[in-house]
């Protein structure tokens, strides 16, 4: 039998999972940084309980199996935003918000971007904070986990849905309406032409404006807000533009470039107002999206106002790679060997390092010592450097152990 994981899944070995790890605790510092707190959800449910607040895509990405124990069908969590709302609905139905969450683990697909059906997540979520200053607020803590990633070239394009909602809705059956959603989805300004053919006299300039409704924030929304929509979308597109006066406020410098896209329709049906998303060099596509759900929280029994986002931190870790960023430096590791070995390496636990007692010496210590991702090894009198080098011992605990 061949030893194999399952198609979708990968083991890290410590310097790939030292990095993730890192990621995950700068992502979940800036959180805690900004009063939010840490929940932590199981990796699977009843499938009926968690893909009540899945969208249809995400319910098809759901894993089920029997539980052995009871029978019932259970799910591997696709999303874990969904999980945040059971808990809002249920746990903290009873605390006043605005609630403050954050959350960071894996999800689980059937199919998922780039064959990786494992993602490692980490996100937040803001209830009971209405628009326009709760979505300030986390479009502002985006920016900061953005800047945590240490990459270049940080920017957060923002979107509403309620222009795109209002074209949709004009759409006479099916075929037009997946027509227009096509067409956006590829900026194909000739087919969105054609497709808003379909549409009435006075919604048809509308979808096509939707087509090169993209670019610096500030420009595309005074050319949305020109545009003759009706009461409600107006009124959106105003409320974006305080919440994106009050980002700036609130955002700690420097800020990311800030873009506007209301062409794109990543999320549409999850999301009921402001949408984005994050990019970073390095990486080809978005890597944190969030939004606005209002919807959310009341499919699990009682309604409450929401807003989050979701980091994808294997997308940022994969950024850092190809861009030659250098990952996590560990604490100075060393060997004890030798009489008093298990003093010494107490002595150096205690002081910050790792630090280890090997009873046998190896036949060759710097080889070991690489292996073993430690730096030297302190053998009676003598230390063993990872390069080969040889030095007192003495000279080696002055470095490591300044006060002493």
């Amino acid at each position: 039998m061949s030893i194999r994981l399952p198609s979708g899944v990968r083991d890290f070995l410590p310097a790939a999972a030292a990095r993730r790890r890192a990621l995950a605790d700068a992502a979940l510092a800036v959180f805690e940084a900004w009063g939010f707190a840490r929940v932590i959800t199981p990796v699977f449910e009843h499938a009926e309980v968690l893909e009540r607040g899945l969208g249809e895509a995400a319910r098809q990405a759901a894993i089920r199996f029997v539980e052995p124990g009871t029978g019932e069908v259970v799910a591997l969590r696709p999303d874990i935003t969904p999980q945040i709302a059971r808990l809002v609905a249920t746990r903290f139905a009873d605390t006043a918000g605005p609630l403050r969450l954050c959350y960071e683990g894996a999800v689980t697909r059937l199919q998922a971007e780039l064959g990786q059906r494992e993602i490692l997540q980490a996100g937040v979520e803001l209830v009971d904070a209405p628009e326009p200053d709760g979505d300030a607020e986390v479009l502002a803590v985006a920016a900061a986990t953005l800047a945590g990633a240490n990459l270049p070239d940080a920017q957060l394009d923002v979107g509403h849905v309620a222009p795109a909602r209002h074209v949709l809705a004009a759409a006479p059956d099916a075929a037009a309406r997946a027509a227009l959603v096509a067409a956006l989805a590829r900026k194909d300004r000739a087919a969105l032409r054609a497709a808003a053919r379909a549409l009435p006299a006075n919604v048809a300039p509308l979808a096509e404006a939707l087509g090169h409704l993209a670019g610096p924030a500030r420009d595309t929304l005074d050319r949305a807000c020109a545009l003759p929509w009706p009461a409600d979308v107006i009124a959106a597109l105003a409320q974006l533009g305080v919440a994106l006066e009050r980002f700036d406020e609130l955002a700690d410098r420097p800020l990311p470039a800030l873009s506007i896209d209301l062409g794109d329709l990543r999320g549409f049906a999850y999301y009921t107002g402001m949408r984005f998303a994050g990019f970073v060099g390095g990486a080809a596509d978005a890597v944190l999206r969030g939004g606005r759900y209002d919807e959310l929280v009341g499919r699990y029994g009682r309604a409450r106002a929401a807003v989050g986002f979701a980091m994808d931190l294997e997308a940022v870790a994969q950024a850092q790679s190809a861009l030659g960023v250098a990952g996590p430096i560990a604490a100075k590791g060393v060997a004890v060997h030798g009489a008093g070995a298990a003093a010494l390496a107490r002595t150096l636990r205690a002081a910050g390092l790792r630090a280890l007692v090997q009873p046998h010496a190896p036949d060759d210590w710097p080889r070991w010592l690489a292996d073993a991702g430690l730096d030297a090894a302190l053998v009676d009198d003598v230390a063993i450097h990872v390069d080969g080098t040889r030095t007192p011992a003495r000279e080696l605990l002055a470095v490591l152990l300044p006060k002493i």
